[in-house]
């Protein structure tokens, strides 16, 4: 199979970048307090709110449809102009009374379904425009940026001057109206898939390799820089200033675009040296035929996926993906540890408010940077089982790292402030990495040819969980309020609620592994699903 070329490098940068904003919904705990007490709602209504973003995911097959007859570019746009619409009209009228509470809710399931669009224009493309299991390479690499958005936003709010005296939920709100739609307009012209067939133009493996390496020490850096700022931002004096840190952020997420502009160079050159490779032959009148039948066979052999040879996967779409227990095994174990961490992620104003915690961006900054590690280190993993010919199973990596997250939520039973920290990078990094492993592990599953849509039904997981698990721990925090107020303090607040959740979680492991072995034992034939 022919390298990616630079049109398939660029589109890869355009889904990072298209990832790195498109969590705007991960900057709510920063400003869920504020706007709390701004619309006088309770700790209940407040998690319905949280569960309004992920409900919008009920309805983000429509994407995966879209995506089926639509450009994708143009798919990309209609989820950024949800985002518009959901934050913008919040923007304008959240100081007024006109704006009720069912408003609100609406507003954000648009914004939310909002993001399912854009998440499924980035997988898709990464799938279609890298061949077989240089895919998982791509779409890990891509959603890894998405663990970024929290961190992102929260640095560049910290860096508008006087955004302390305004509204902090009114600074959120715009950000996240406008930032995702300026970005989709940017990278709308790389939005689209290449065929491998016609754009392969000659690429030794290595150089794709290289363009690999590249991208991950490119990544590595800019995890670092993300962390660095998080931890700085919690000390006082020294460091970087807040726009200073947004400034190195933006150069090292745009450095990966020298990549693509580096293969076109390549590119060029090879084409140069073709035609006058052709001209010399027809010079001597020798019929080079035979040559370029020989080369391209060469190329084929030596630019394969790492050896590794995958069967034939069953195709499986509509009602038949819900007959199948593998799908709802896969369901409830994501359920129990992915869309439980998000929700502990959305939570974690309410936390560090109720732990007297000064700096809560801070920790939203946390675990947004271990979060975008979390999902780069399947793309490490991808990468170099390929390149040894032994292929890692996504369901067993999906239950290795359900187990230290249970864990993680059973140490939140500790008071410590250092605990808390410790615990809530554990479960940002596990969180990040389940989410970007399920996203391979569905079309391992279930195939690649119906994706679009049978992601978008998995994760319909989330809305369910995020009600679930939300609810019951809003119920149990206004539950210990005091005199029957909207604000609970101290660790009691959430200590039946970590103890459930840590018992979910470890079901979950529990589910998983019985995927996992259900998987292995039908990929050796041994057993039907």
């Amino acid at each position: 199979m022919p390298s990616p070329s630079s049109a398939h490098w660029l589109s890869l940068v355009g889904s990072i970048w298209l990832q790195t904003i498109n969590g705007p919904n991960a900057d709510f705990p920063v400003y869920s307090s504020q706007l709390k007490d701004l619309k006088h709602i309770t700790q209940v209504q407040l998690n319905f709110l949280a569960f309004a973003s992920d409900a919008g995911k009920l309805f983000g097959w429509f994407s995966g449809v879209a995506a089926l007859h639509l450009p994708l570019w143009l798919v990309a746009l209609v989820g950024a102009s949800f985002g518009l619409v959901g934050y913008g009209v919040q923007y304008l009228f959240l100081d007024s009374a006109a704006l009720r509470y069912w408003h609100l809710f609406l507003l954000t399931s648009l914004a939310g379904n909002g993001i399912c669009w854009i998440n499924t224009v980035c997988y898709l493309l990464c799938i279609r425009n890298f061949g077989s299991s240089r895919s998982r390479v791509a779409v890990s690499l891509a959603a890894s940026y998405l663990g970024l958005s929290a961190k992102v936003y929260t640095s560049l709010a910290d860096s508008i001057p006087g955004h302390q005296a305004t509204s902090k939920a009114k600074t959120y709100l715009l950000l996240n109206a406008v930032v995702p739609m300026l970005v989709t307009v940017a990278v709308a012209p790389s939005l689209r898939a290449v065929d491998l067939t016609v754009t392969g133009e000659g690429q030794a493996g290595a150089s794709t390799d290289a363009a690999f390496l590249v991208m991950f020490a490119i990544t590595l850096a800019t995890g670092a820089c993300a962390v660095v700022g998080s931890i700085g931002s919690s000390t006082s004096g020294g460091g970087l200033s807040s726009r200073e840190h947004v400034v190195s952020l933006a150069v090292l997420l745009a450095t990966p675009v020298l990549i693509p502009l580096a293969l076109r160079v390549r590119e060029s050159l090879d084409r140069i040296r073709e035609t006058k490779r052709e001209n010399r032959i027809y010079d001597l009148g020798t019929d080079d035929d035979g040559v370029v039948v020989d080369v391209a066979a060469t190329a084929e052999s030596k630019d394969g996926d790492g050896g590794v040879t995958e069967k034939p996967q069953e195709e499986v779409d509509g009602l038949r993906l819900l007959r199948k227990l593998d799908f709802w095994l896969y369901f409830f174990s994501y359920m129990f540890s992915g869309t439980l961490g998000l929700v502990f992620l959305n939570n974690l104003g309410q936390i560090a408010e109720s732990r007297r915690l000064g700096q809560t961006s801070t920790l939203v900054s946390l675990s947004s940077s271990f979060g975008f590690f979390g999902r780069l280190l399947p793309s490490f993993l991808d990468y170099y089982s390929a390149k040894s010919g032994y292929s890692i199973s996504r369901t067993g990596s999906m239950a290795s790292l359900m187990a230290p997250m249970s864990g993680a939520f059973l140490l939140l039973l500790n008071r410590s402030h250092f605990i808390l920290y410790l615990s809530t990078a554990v479960i940002g990094t596990c969180t990040g990495a389940i989410t970007s492993v399920a996203v391979s592990a569905t079309s391992e599953l279930f195939g690649a040819k119906n994706f679009g849509v049978n992601h978008n039904v998995v994760v319909s997981n989330i809305p369910v969980g995020s009600l679930c698990f939300g609810y019951s721990a809003a119920y149990l925090y206004q539950r210990g309020a005091r005199g029957g107020g909207h604000h609970c303090v101290g660790a009691a607040c959430y200590r039946e609620t970590f103890v459930v959740w840590g018992a979910t979680c470890a079901v979950g492991t529990l589910l998983c592994a019985v995927l996992y072995a259900r998987s292995r034992r039908e990929a050796t034939g041994t057993g039907g699903g």
